[in-house]
């Protein structure tokens, strides 16, 4: 199919002008394909992986070994989400820097080189070892932190998650 750019415009959710490589704290939310729960089951206010979702938190905490100015906070997995704080700490845009410490030699630094490492490296996984080839909605969202009570309030909201889940109906996709 020919270009189409009425057909074929993304509209982008990020901040314009923004530098997300630099210094800061974002909150990620990253959902499966179709929002199918595929990476565990919650039972009793509490989420458990099965061995699909284990791939991805496995994945998830490998993000700082590929960025090493990076720290991850609070997350959870979810049945066909995941949600996370990522903070960029200071220094990690220098390049000479990382390029000296850090084997993966991704172009960016940003949040945006981030998920789409975690993406393809879960994706990668489940193209050989399972007959499921899309495992992720395009793009992803995120919130920049930018204050104390902002980050409490994620965190909070993370980590009762699970508790939610029969509420949420912007991802719990189960049928009643």
């Amino acid at each position: 199919m020919k270009f189409n750019q009425e057909l074929h415009h993304r509209r982008s959710v990020r901040l314009k002008n923004y530098d997300y490589s630099q210094e800061g704290i974002y909150f990620i939310t990253i959902c499966t394909h179709n929002k199918e729960c595929l990476l565990g089951e919650i039972e009793n206010s509490n989420m458990y992986l099965n061995k699909f979702g284990e791939v991805v938190k496995n994945c998830w905490l490998e993000i700082p070994k590929h960025y090493p100015n990076t720290i991850l906070d609070e997350f959870v997995i979810m049945p066909n989400h995941i949600h996370g704080i990522i903070e960029i700490a200071v220094g990690a845009n220098d390049y000479s820097t990382l390029s000296q410490t850090n084997t993966f030699k991704s172009p960016s630094k940003t949040i945006g080189a981030m998920i789409r490492g975690f993406k393809i490296g879960v994706t990668k996984w489940f193209r050989q070892n399972t007959d499921i080839y899309t495992v992720w909605q395009r793009n992803y969202y995120e919130h920049i932190i930018r204050d104390v009570k902002s980050y409490q309030n994620i965190c909070n909201y993370i980590i009762n998650n699970p508790m939610n889940w029969e509420k949420d109906d912007n991802f719990n996709t189960k049928q009643s």
